[in-house]
């Protein structure tokens, strides 16, 4: 049954009544106001609706980084049925089992896209003269049957996310606008797949509090980017680390329109001390770091401020969060012992969708637990240990990558470092390093290093130098297939 509450794409009558004229999307030469998104999110609603879509049904979105995608977004809220992201970069099979998953009942694809045969709708010349020509409707469906299925990133296994509901999404954007910057006078750039979480959920909110979104869809050099926030005025943007590291290894001058920028944010992995002191002084003075989950949304941020008096640290929680340290028996733990994170608020879904035993794990007693391993300050920052299934049991003790990781990560000639555990018979686990280096590899020499900056049992026996990493969608590095190709070498 749906609950009452408002749609996400009421405050679009709002804003064509308010502000007509002003850019709600920017891509290219393509302005969008605000007057035109209204109309053009009813029109393909009521498309979708003809086509037989009902309300709390499942229309999937495979579409590339366009104003299209970021429509249908919307549309599909307008016509009262539930988002779910499918990238359309994923090979079909990945693509079907998705859909199939979590039962799409029609699925908004690029032409030519048909992996789901009859469920698939091209955006193509036919479906955007049939949005132009249909017959809007006055009223559309009421109350909150969901808005988005999150799905976690990377398509590997089973595939999982949760139900968010519209209100569940709206105390998201609060939290983006209480804690990290966004709001109506901003130009919002979007320079990350609108597939990936953070991408389409600052997107959403952008247009939803009646900001400017532009569109700048990877893959680009820095240069593009830098022109294109030059070119239109941005003032606020999301970054995942992997492009802030290839903005830092860029020519100075090519830095200079990012010093424009009133905030930029980062999320999706830990960055070093260093990495951070170097974006804020020759790149963006406000930088924000950002500790966030598709299940749960944002759990802490860390200002620019802040990142100098606790370099190590992820922030405090954002705004409506609870966050808790709990160890294997769910009992909280005092500041300063490590344990499993958890955190709860209007934010956090409720269980993953059509998985009842993946829920039992990750939501319990009204909490999320993302997976992480932590620990609080008597302050209430966060310090991350990494990921729970990551840690390295050896012989008995624990050791905990994501530290080793960040030593490396010093080390002049590491450019990104990745470390597992792999099987070993006097110490049930070793310590293996991945890692990218500006120059040819030399184990001998980052051995030395860590040495001097670890525990011995913490300096990784092993190294292994790669020419990159295969990385999921929201640019992680998937770890999993790094201890893979060890056990097949």
């Amino acid at each position: 049954m749906a609950r009452h509450g408002p749609n996400i794409a009421d405050q679009l009558a709002l804003h064509a009544r308010q502000r007509p004229t002003k850019p709600a999307i920017i891509h290219r030469d393509t302005v969008i106001t605000y007057r035109q998104l209204d109309l053009l999110v009813r029109q393909r609603a009521s498309l979708l609706m003809d086509l037989g879509v009902q309300p709390g049904e499942v229309v999937g979105v495979a579409l590339k980084d366009t104003p299209e995608h970021l429509l249908m977004l919307y549309a599909v809220a307008r016509a009262g049925a539930v988002v779910l992201p499918v990238d359309c970069r994923w090979q079909a099979e990945e693509k079907q089992r998705v859909a199939a998953h979590f039962g799409a009942r029609r699925i908004i694809v690029e032409p030519g896209d048909v992996f789901a045969g009859a469920l698939c709708v091209a955006a193509d010349a036919a479906w955007l003269e049939q949005a132009r020509t249909v017959a809007v409707r006055e009223e559309f469906p009421r109350g909150d049957r969901g808005f988005c299925l999150s799905l976690s990133s990377g398509t590997t296994g089973r595939p999982k996310g949760p139900l968010l509901s519209h209100a569940q999404f709206m105390h998201r954007f609060f939290t983006h606008y209480a804690d990290l910057g966004f709001g109506s006078r901003e130009v919002y750039i979007n320079a990350t797949p609108l597939y990936f979480g953070g991408g389409r959920a600052f997107s959403v909110s952008s247009l939803y509090v009646g900001a400017t979104v532009v569109l700048c869809a990877p893959p680009y050099k820095v240069e593009e980017l830098a022109s294109e926030i030059t070119r239109t005025g941005a003032t606020i943007t999301f970054l995942v680390p992997t492009l802030l590291r290839r903005i830092l290894q860029a020519e100075p001058a090519g830095m200079a329109p990012f010093r424009r920028l009133r905030t930029l944010i980062a999320s999706g992995s830990p960055l070093t001390a260093e990495e951070r002191g170097r974006i804020r002084s020759e790149v963006c003075p406000n930088f924000i770091e950002y500790y966030s989950s598709t299940e749960g949304g944002g759990v802490t941020v860390l200002s620019a401020q802040e990142q100098a008096a606790y370099p190590a640290s992820v922030g405090r929680p954002v705004f409506g969060v609870d966050l808790q340290i709990v160890d294997e028996q769910d009992r909280p733990l005092p500041p300063g012992e490590v344990g499993r994170i958890r955190y709860h608020g209007a934010t956090v879904a409720e269980g993953f969708y059509r998985d009842d035993e993946a829920s039992k794990e990750a939501f319990r007693a009204g909490f999320f637990y993302p997976g992480d391993l932590g620990y609080v300050n008597e302050e209430g920052y966060l310090f991350l240990c990494g990921r729970a299934k990551d840690m390295i049991i050896r012989g008995g003790v624990n050791i905990y990558p994501l530290e080793i990781e960040s030593i490396l990560m010093t080390h002049p000639d590491v450019l990104e470092a990745a470390v597992v555990g792999v099987p070993s018979k006097e110490f049930d686990e070793e310590v293996a390093a991945f890692v990218l280096s500006r120059k040819p590899g030399d184990a001998a020499a980052l051995t030395a290093w860590c040495k001097e900056r670890l525990a011995p049992y913490k300096v990784p026996k092993y190294f292994h130098f790669v020419s990159d990493f295969e990385r999921n969608s929201a640019g992680k590095i998937v770890k999993r297939n790094l201890m893979a190709t060890l056990s097949n070498a």
